[in-house]
């Protein structure tokens, strides 16, 4: 008896260790920014991302509901009908009701999961009404931005200390920690407005690579020869970060991602700036041409006859 009641108080700690497990991960996914040893995805700063968050917390949750409901039936079978309790084991063979319910219900289940999912789909791939938009080149290792019509464009490498780090075979955990975002720093970054549909085109010049930003909620090949489209708005200004998500040459794990969001009006500042820096400088008014001089023969003939002499008395 004893040893049934440690088994079943074990059986309610397990549950409730699997329960604080998953609450955990539901409250570390609230950052945009992935951290270390974070244990569920991020909701995101984009509709499509938190869109992909709620479908997946969905799913979590029936799947715990349902690995509950079929382990806790197994457990109570397991200690309530044991041989040793002189429990005779059943002899029916089916069940016609509980076939038909754990075929309906899973149906059911896969259907209401299914249609939202697939209308969710659809929208992420509907780049019409876009307000602007970024072409995205990969090359190795490093991308290429353009703002289409607006005649910036920027290249985007991993940042010189970090390049310097890595590197370097003396460099200690400290320098790294020190850094900051070691690998996942560049020199120039991405400047967004918020609040904006955003059209993205996607492609490559070398080999395949692809653009992610994991709190952007979606990723897109980068491919040499074609152009791929996507789209996002960033709900929440801030600084965020993405990786290539293709193998693409030694060096694939040094190109970086960095898009700093702001409000439109401080991106609209941003934009006149980079069009002012990257005019092309106005030449100089040429100096009006010098005024030649009158030849000697036309100078005499212009200046006025010198008087007479007086005769001499």
């Amino acid at each position: 008896m004893g040893s049934d009641v440690k088994q079943a108080r074990r059986f309610k700690q397990c549950v409730w260790g699997l329960a604080a497990l998953a609450l955990s991960a539901s409250v570390a996914a609230q950052s945009a920014d992935p951290r270390p040893w974070q244990l569920n995805m991020g909701r995101g700063v984009t509709a499509t991302s938190q869109h992909a968050y709620e479908a997946h917390m969905l799913a979590l949750w029936i799947c715990v509901a349902i690995g509950a409901l079929v382990f806790g039936a197994m457990a109570v079978a397991m200690f309530r009908f044991r041989k040793s309790r002189g429990v005779t084991a059943a002899t029916f063979t089916h069940n016609t009701t509980a076939e038909i319910i754990w075929t309906v219900v899973p149906i059911l289940i896969l259907v209401a999961m299914a249609v939202p999912a697939t209308r969710k789909l659809i929208q992420m791939y509907d780049t019409r009404d876009s307000q602007m938009t970024v072409k995205v080149t990969g090359a190795q290792w490093m991308w290429h931005y353009e703002y289409m019509g607006e005649d910036v464009t920027l290249t985007s490498r991993l940042d010189r200390g970090s390049d310097r780090l890595r590197q370097n075979r003396a460099t200690t955990r400290a320098e790294l920690d020190a850094h900051g975002h070691y690998l996942l720093d560049v020199d120039n970054v991405l400047v967004l407005p918020t609040d904006t549909k955003i059209r993205f085109v996607i492609t490559a010049d070398d080999v395949i690579h692809s653009w992610w930003v994991p709190a952007f909620g979606w990723k897109q090949d980068a491919i040499p020869g074609l152009v791929n489209e996507a789209w996002t708005e960033i709900l929440e200004p801030g600084v965020y970060r993405g990786q290539c998500a293709e193998l693409c040459g030694k060096d694939h794990a040094f190109m970086p991602i960095v898009v700093r969001a702001v409000p439109p009006a401080e991106f609209d500042a941003w934009l006149a700036a980079e069009k002012a820096r990257n005019a092309p400088a106005e030449p100089l008014p040429a100096a009006p041409a010098p005024v030649p001089a009158p030849a000697a023969d036309d100078a005499t003939a212009q200046s006025p006859s010198a008087p007479a002499a007086p005769a001499a008395g």
